[in-house]
């Protein structure tokens, strides 16, 4: 076990090394100067700007050769630096991430966690009863099919601009500072529900699918058969089928974590939520490289970071897995 988890830390370490490069050299493809973006605030005053721009040019490290700045970039990473925000100046881009953080997790996490509890569980009731499985497949399918922001969009319409129940932009009002009174909490719930919903919805569908394809396919494996034929009763049988279709499940979620995060990214967008997905449009707005390279390495570390975990979850539920690392025969 120990070997296999050492394998797969190296895979994730060398997956890192290429992700964070390809990170780095994005933002620098972008057009533009970001200086100059940074300078345009003192165009009122073009004798300054100049020598101002002569200044962050070297401030910021973008004079030197791409390789240099390069190798600049992973000294200054290990010292847990990520540079100055351009956006934000003169706020460090770890302070910027750090306050958008806690409401990407708040959204993210409690959508991804529910909607694969909900759709696994609605998708093992929908295979063992044919009538609700012939009315709820049409709908999983269109729920699964539909992108997170045009969702985001229709539901900020529907129960924000018509119905007026929710507000469609922000995390908390205007008016409030956030605290820990029921006020606030109310208003931060409020404002929290259309981005978790948009999340929740799309991803519900595509669970319920995969595992009510999962149930069918073991209901009619062969251990199916044979424990049927010896007289086991229709809900061992059925219990059976659930634990063996919930591991790719997991799998899946593994798998799936990459898109959801990208979801969440055009989500915030849509609603003004401040968290990373908002940061990185501001990012790229404002040609901000270090802001961008910034948020991404965030999200390359959390997808990573999912991953492994989900793989050591993998290791602990499957006792196939578990008896071919010890070497005795499955």
């Amino acid at each position: 076990m120990l070997r296999y988890l050492i394998k797969k830390l190296y895979i994730y370490i060398l997956t890192f090394f290429f992700a964070v490069t390809i990170d780095w050299l994005i933002p620098r493809f972008m057009p533009g100067d970001p200086i100059l973006v940074l300078v345009s605030r003192f165009s009122g005053l073009p004798e300054s700007a100049k020598v101002m721009y002569g200044y962050l040019i070297k401030a910021f490290g973008l004079d030197l050769p791409l390789w240099k700045q390069y190798l600049n970039f992973w000294i200054a990473l290990f010292k847990g630096d990520l540079g100055i925000s351009i956006y934000m100046y003169p706020k460090p881009v770890l302070d910027v991430i750090a306050q958008a953080i806690p409401y990407t997790l708040v959204v993210l996490l409690p959508s991804i966690l529910l909607s694969w509890i909900v759709g696994n569980y609605i998708g093992a009731v929908a295979a063992r009863h044919r009538s609700l499985d012939s009315r709820m497949l049409p709908i999983f399918y269109i729920i699964t099919s539909i992108p997170y922001m045009w969702l985001g969009i229709l539901l900020a319409w529907a129960l924000g601009v018509v119905l007026g129940i929710f507000p469609i932009a922000g995390a908390y009002s205007f008016s409030m500072r956030p605290n820990w009174s029921w006020q606030f909490v109310v208003d931060f719930l409020r404002h929290w529900i259309l981005p978790f919903l948009s999340l929740f919805i799309v991803q519900i569908g595509g669970w319920a699918i995969g595992m009510r394809n999962l149930i069918i396919y073991e209901l009619e494996a062969n251990y199916s058969r044979y424990l049927e034929a010896l007289g086991a009763s229709e809900g061992l049988i059925r219990r059976y089928a659930f634990k063996n279709a919930i591991l790719p499940q997991i799998t899946g979620l593994a798998l799936q974590l990459g898109t959801i995060v990208a979801g969440s990214i055009a989500t915030e967008v849509v609603f003004s939520y401040p968290g990373m997905g908002y940061m990185l449009l501001q990012g790229i707005l404002n040609q901000d490289y270090f802001l961008v390279q910034g948020v991404f390495l965030f999200i390359i570390i959390g997808v990573l970071l999912a991953n492994f975990l989900v793989d050591i979850l993998y290791m602990i539920v499957d006792p196939r897995i578990r008896l071919g690392l010890g070497g005795e025969n499955v």
